[in-house]
């Protein structure tokens, strides 16, 4: 190969500098693309009427932003009150269990919701779960 260049081509090149209109750059445009945005929300401390009123807020403004996956953390119900109540349900009255029951018997949630799954052990295992998101094709940004 050789070392010299063009007067053509250096003249190309200054013509190309000189330019002040900006390029796109694909390579950062497909990274944004293809980038999951994630909301994280923890629900310690709700009462089970406050967590569902909470949870139906999150994924309505959640999917009018365009996220994508939502992490919702309930916790694994080791310290719930429910044990000493003997007219309580030991497993629905645990947010882990009853949140995710709530979403998928509500019929406006769901056309917003492609799937709902287990969290993975690094963002809370059995005490979370993920909510992945339809695309809301009204509001693109």
């Amino acid at each position: 190969m050789t070392n010299k260049i063009s007067d053509k081509d250096k003249k190309d090149w200054e013509n190309f500098l000189s330019k002040k209109e900006n390029l796109p750059d694909k390579d950062t445009k497909e990274l944004y693309k293809n980038r999951v945005k994630n909301r994280i929300f923890d629900l310690h401390g709700y009462t089970l009427d406050d967590a569902n009123k909470k949870i139906k807020e999150i994924i309505k403004d959640s999917y009018n932003q365009n996220f994508s996956k939502l992490t919702i953390v309930t916790g694994k119900g080791i310290h719930s009150d429910n044990e000493k109540n003997p007219y309580v349900s030991k497993k629905m009255s645990i947010l882990k269990y009853s949140v995710p029951e709530y979403i998928k018997n509500d019929i406006e949630l769901m056309k917003m919701i492609n799937e709902i799954k287990d969290a993975n052990e690094e963002d809370g295992g059995s005490g979370a779960f993920y909510i992945i998101l339809k695309k809301n094709l009204q509001n693109k940004f």
